[in-house]
């Protein structure tokens, strides 16, 4: 079991220690869940009271905190608890995953794919024709790579997950379990002889570098050129991205939201979870879209939208406000 000092951590993350305690740390904990041997966090003044009854021995706080620790209690006082936060997760981190070999002898490796240094590949895998996988990419057990994609370097992607032919992926980018990168995107059209008839998806799906796509998420290909996903965006789980739809960089998507086809997201745009996006809509750069919104026509860059279907935030607030008033009026 790992364990620290309260000055251990302390120069990891580079605060003010406020307070003392001479425990070891040996992990981080929720406060109402912290033990006498765990370190906790306060990102936030409206969770300071809770503090009184956390058995945790320390905490990660920020720098305008107005409690005290307390007997054998210590504070680390940061400039941002939640960005510490990460740091010191890090810091408890387990290891991944281990490989017996760096090829495992049921995966089945194309004689023509190109295969970097430090690869590692996990049983069960195929990796197509012409694949390119840059160095150390890891891919865990019964991941699927068709023709002609190609991974960046230092790439992870989990068991189950799905890369159809020419699909392209940065560097440094996580895909977890399940998630689907370039299925054919949702096109059929009505026909009087045939009923529905499929309309072929013949583009494909570029990711930049930096991206996380969450488990059971689908990115789908385009159906002429390619959707593409920009640098650094955070997909999370359940979410679905039609096909030819544009994101910028640092995007984010929370779970079961989706975007319909040809859909544009600037740069920065925060998509709530389970809102919905209407095909062919535009996105200005820091939007945000809050859960469960439906959003029918154009955001511009900055705007803040609420409610099904979704106006402007104070706009909701007030529409809320009066549907609230008019219910509690006297019959």
């Amino acid at each position: 079991m790992r364990s620290f000092t309260i000055h251990q951590i302390n120069d990891i993350l580079q605060g003010v220690i406020v307070g003392h305690t001479s425990q070891n740390i040996t992990a981080p904990e929720q406060l109402e869940l912290a033990n006498g041997n765990e370190i906790s966090f306060i990102g936030n003044k409206k969770y300071e009271k809770f503090w009184q009854n956390s058995s945790a021995c320390a905490a990660v706080v920020n720098q305008d905190i107005s409690i005290e620790p307390g007997d054998n209690k210590a504070f680390i006082k940061v400039k941002n608890a939640d960005l510490a936060m990460s740091q010191l997760l890090e810091l408890f981190a387990l290891a991944a995953p281990a490989f017996d070999h760096d090829i495992h002898e049921t995966a089945v490796v194309h004689k023509t794919a190109k295969i970097g240094k430090g690869v590692r590949i996990g049983a069960g895998c195929y990796i197509g024709p012409d694949v390119v996988l840059e160095e150390n990419v890891t891919i865990y057990p019964n991941v699927t790579i068709l023709d002609e994609s190609t991974i960046g370097k230092n790439t992870t992607i989990w068991s189950g997950a799905v890369v159809r032919e020419r699909c392209h992926i940065g560097s440094h980018c996580i895909l977890h379990p399940n998630s689907t990168i370039g299925a054919d995107g949702f096109g059929f059209r009505p026909c009087p002889e045939r009923g529905l008839v499929k309309i072929p998806q013949i583009g494909n799906v570029i990711i930049g570098n930096g991206v996380e796509i969450g488990a059971n998420s689908c990115v789908d290909r385009g159906k002429f050129s390619s959707t593409v996903l920009g640098d650094g965006c955070k997909i999370d789980n359940l979410v679905q991205i039609g096909h030819n739809s544009k994101l910028g960089k640092f995007c984010i998507m929370a779970g079961n939201s989706g975007l319909a086809g040809s859909v544009t997201l600037g740069n920065g745009v925060i998509i709530g979870g389970s809102a919905s996006i209407k095909d062919h809509v535009t996105i200005g750069d820091g939007a945000i879209v809050g859960a469960g919104s439906g959003v029918a026509a154009d955001i511009p860059a900055g705007k803040t939208m609420l409610g099904y279907p979704a106006v402007e935030a104070r706009d909701a607030l007030k529409q809320w406000a009066i549907l609230k008033r008019l219910a509690q009026a006297p019959k």
